[in-house]
């Protein structure tokens, strides 16, 4: 059963057309201009003031009010434990999907917005590519050609700093991942200081693990999420957003000869485009199918793209 399809009796969504979901936007206003959106996309991951006015909006307000029934319930908290200065914690939104299917993107823009409510909270973004293990340590385990796959991220660290975070704990650090070297930087890290609202976003955030048999707790990075999205787009379509990535970066940021992926640049367009074809085979299109696709169902939010990077439909959990 396909929890997705909209005619589906049992299915825990609600399923909104692009042009439906931008109807939810009502009177939020716009407050990014062109040039500012043309900064905040990327090149292989295009999107214009039109696509922000047909989807972002409306995720803007409908997290707007999350946030704000977040707040109502830890205020309702506070009389209901008879507390004093109890600590606000962050609302923390989780944000997944496949390699190549506009995350970052999305998350930026979504940043932007979020901070341009008239309440002018404070929002951080973090990715969990600073919790990869250095290369050198997946070389020693083997698992240089799983990186990005569940084993090769250090979950305890992980889940330390949401715990910290949800702690409402101050300078809480991250590590920060060099895609240029494509490795965790030493010693480099981002600090994260008492946010409002915090989008964490990575390929597998909403992944589970495998439950002990004696009933003992055991904390997903998704547990400390108030509110999850999902990119989502066919197979063949991020194949092709993959390749075209792969190939561009080949002719831009590949040429520099501090890249990991120096050498790709070296060679034809023909061997590299074979290059390319065997790492989504070989590696992101496993990552996808084993790690990826099934945790889609677990996220409150789906945004369903086709070509372009157009988002089309759009599946709401029910309440």
């Amino acid at each position: 059963m396909d929890q997705l399809v909209p005619t589906e009796k049992y299915s825990p969504y609600r399923i909104f057309s692009a042009e439906e979901w931008a109807h939810f936007r009502a009177d939020t206003p716009l407050t990014l201009s062109a040039v500012e959106v043309r900064r905040l996309s990327s090149l292989y991951d295009p999107i214009d003031l039109d696509e922000v006015r047909r989807i972002y909006l409306s995720m803007s307000r409908l997290l707007s009010a999350h946030v704000e029934a977040s707040q109502l319930l830890f205020n309702q908290r506070k009389v209901f434990f008879r507390a004093g200065e109890a600590v606000k914690t962050p609302f923390i939104i989780g944000m997944a999907g496949s390699v190549a299917v506009g995350k970052s993107t999305t998350a930026r823009v979504l940043k932007e917005l979020l901070a341009r409510w008239p309440s002018s909270p404070k929002v951080d973004l973090v990715t969990t590519d600073g919790f990869l293990y250095p290369n050198a340590v997946l070389r020693q385990r083997k698992l240089m050609e799983r990186k990005g796959f569940p084993e090769s991220y250090d979950v305890g660290a992980l889940l330390r700093f949401l715990s910290g975070i949800k702690s409402g704990r101050r300078d809480v650090r991250a590590p920060v991942y060099s895609h240029l070297t494509y490795d965790v930087v030493p010693d480099a890290f981002v600090t994260i200081d008492r946010p409002d609202i915090l989008i964490f976003e990575g390929l597998n955030v909403l992944q589970t693990r495998e439950l002990p048999q004696d009933g003992k707790a055991v904390p997903f990075v998704s547990d400390f999420f108030d509110f999850s999205v999902y990119i989502d787009a066919e197979e063949s379509q991020i194949h092709q957003w993959y390749i075209a990535r792969f190939m561009k970066l080949r002719e831009t940021a590949f040429r520099n000869p501090e890249s990991f992926f120096h050498r790709y640049s070296q060679l034809s367009e023909d061997a590299a485009k074979a290059i390319a074809e065997g790492l989504w085979t070989n590696i992101n299109l496993k990552n996808l199918r084993d790690n990826i696709v099934p945790t889609r169902p677990r996220a409150d939010l789906i945004l369903r793209k086709g070509p372009g990077h157009r988002v089309e439909d759009v599946a709401l959990r029910k309440l």
